[in-house]
């Protein structure tokens, strides 16, 4: 059960980790879709203007930023749960809301991704995109 219990902390810490985005502005107008087709996202972005590419980049990097605030809240929560040492049922239920959590942040990056290149392939402002 300890054993299990720091298997799922450590994997729970570098998920984390590995979500983290820096701060940026809020409110650009565009949403972000994590359930849009990345073949869809790479179309639009193809024909999107500097502007309109930073605007969508900064909405996925505020969700992305929206949804890591929620995995550290669960992380937390699951701490408590590990130390207090309750039932494994609250165990297995936060750590099934963290990966669902987590699953969306990957697709959000994923998307992400895509704008920010093409962002920076078209030669325009990448400033509030700094880790």
């Amino acid at each position: 059960m300890k054993g299990t219990r720091n298997i799922t902390l450590w994997g729970l810490l570098i998920l984390y980790s590995l979500g983290i985005i820096g701060c940026g502005k809020k409110g650009t107008g565009v949403k972000a879709d994590e359930n849009k087709p990345v073949s869809k996202v790479k179309a639009e972005a193809e024909k999107m203007s500097t502007e309109d590419l930073r605007a969508a980049a900064m909405a996925y990097k505020d969700a992305i930023e929206t949804k890591n605030a929620e995995v550290d809240n669960l992380a937390k929560e699951l701490m408590k749960v590990m130390l207090a040492d309750k039932s494994s049922g609250e165990m297995k239920t936060l750590q099934a809301q963290t990966d669902k959590l987590n699953q969306s942040v990957a697709a959000l990056t994923e998307r992400f991704q895509i704008y920010y290149e093409k962002l920076k392939e078209k030669g325009g402002d990448l400033s509030g995109f700094e880790g």
